[in-house]
Parts: C-alpha cells; structure tokens; sequence
C-alpha cells in the first residue's frame, strides 16, 4: 500500500513537474518572440528615421528637369555651328550622365554653380579635359548628400593633389542662353545675359584694373570681369548682351 502511494506521488510530481516545464518553455518562447518583433520594429524605425534626418542634406542637390528640355537648355549654350556637333550630358539622381557624344571637342552642359543655379555652358576642348571633370565630381558628391563645406574641401584637396587641373591654353567656354541664373559676386543667384568666358587661371579683377564697387547686378562693372578670382578654375566673363544698369 505504502508503495502504491509513493508510486502516485512521484507521478503527480512528475505530471506537475512537466507541466511547469512546459509553461515555463511557453513563457520563454513568448518572450523570445516578443524580443524578435520588437527587435524588427526597432530595425524597421532606423531605417526609416535614417533618410528623414538626413534630408537637410538633399538640400544640396539641385531639382532635376526634364530630360528633352535639359538638353534644350544645354545647347542653347552654344553657337549654332558648335550644337550640333557637341557632346551633352545632363542631370541623373547619381550625377551627370552622358546622352550623347560629340565629334568636335566641345560638351554641353547645365551646370551648377550653387544648387539653386542655372548655368548652362559650352565649353570647348580644353575645358571639357580641365572643368568637366570638376563638374562630374561635384555633382555626384552632392547627390552623396555631402555638404556644400565638405565638397569645398575636397574640391581644394583635389587640386592639390593633381586630380583636377586649371586650363594650361586659351580656350573658351560659352554661355549664350538666355536662361542664366547664376551666382553674382555676392553669392546671390540672379538672371545675367549671355556671355562669353576665357579660362585664366589665378587671375583676379585687380589685374583687370577693376577694383571699385560692384554693379547693379552684384558683379564687378566693366566690360569684362573675373570669376572665381584668384583660383585655378578662376574666368574672364565678357557679356555679349547689354547687362542691367551696366554702364559703357
């Protein structure tokens, strides 16, 4: 009898014993699950909180265009004689992409100075080898999301290092639309007319004898002023339109 009673109570221990386990097994899987959501969720947020902080950087990258009116745009940039002829590139998500190949060493392009810009340009050989490069670059830099401080410096580390290099002959770069919003002396983005530019690496307005206040448009006045002064990609601008208020 004693025996039959200790057999009883061992299984009701070991029925009570099981039973625990299971529960306590039921307990940890939930709690491992629970883990595994909240793991997920936690997952899904970063990658959704990632683009959204990172959205004052897209403030660098100008607004993309139609493509058939960028190409309009860019060849409006060049004579004539030269259009037809000249390689085109315009403005993709990544940076600037090739549409079409030239056969006379010129390319046109919808440049942009500031991201707010619009310089459609016409530039001949030598700056296809020398300011193109630089355009390319920035452009895809911008559409990394870097900052217009951060692209500064490497623009600057670059030329150190070789990588980009100013003009070493005389050459031309046309800006003959009627569409050019650019950046003034002041950093402002204004209408300016169509113009003619020359490569002249490091030069300054001082060389050009110009050295009084700027001009209704923000520029230099005169006949012609420099760019970029003082820099390897710095240009000679010569208006071949009548500019506002500019004075002959």
């Amino acid at each position: 009898m004693i025996r039959d009673q200790e057999l009883h109570v061992n299984r009701s221990i070991d029925r009570t014993s099981k039973e625990e386990i299971s529960m306590t097994a039921k307990t940890f899987q939930g709690k491992t699950q629970f883990a595994r959501r909240a793991m997920a969720s936690f997952a899904l947020a970063t990658a959704v909180i990632r683009p959204v902080a990172g959205q004052s950087t897209t403030n660098q990258r100008p607004a993309l265009m139609d493509r058939d009116k960028e190409i309009a745009l860019a060849l409006s940039a060049c004579p004539p004689s030269v259009a037809t002829k000249a390689a085109v590139y315009v403005l993709d998500r990544a940076g600037y992409i090739k549409v079409r190949d030239g056969n006379n060493g010129f390319t046109a392009i919808v440049q942009h100075a500031v991201p707010t810009s619009q310089d459609p340009q016409c530039m001949d050989a030598e700056g296809t080898r020398t300011f193109l490069p630089r355009y390319l670059k920035v452009a895809q830099w911008r559409a990394q999301g870097k900052s217009a401080n951060e692209i500064k410096l490497l623009v600057a580390d670059a030329f150190a290092k070789g990588i980009f290099q100013p003009p070493t002959k005389p050459g031309i770069d046309y800006m003959l639309s009627e569409e050019n919003f650019t950046p003034n002396a002041k950093g402002e983005v204004v209408h300016f007319p169509p113009h003619v530019m020359f490569y002249a690496p490091y030069l300054t307005n001082a060389d050009l004898g110009l050295g009084g206040p700027l001009g209704p448009d923000g520029n230099p006045e005169g006949p012609a002023f420099v760019a970029g002064e003082g820099t390897p990609q710095a240009l000679i601008i010569v208006p071949v339109a009548a500019r506002p208020g500019a004075h002959h």
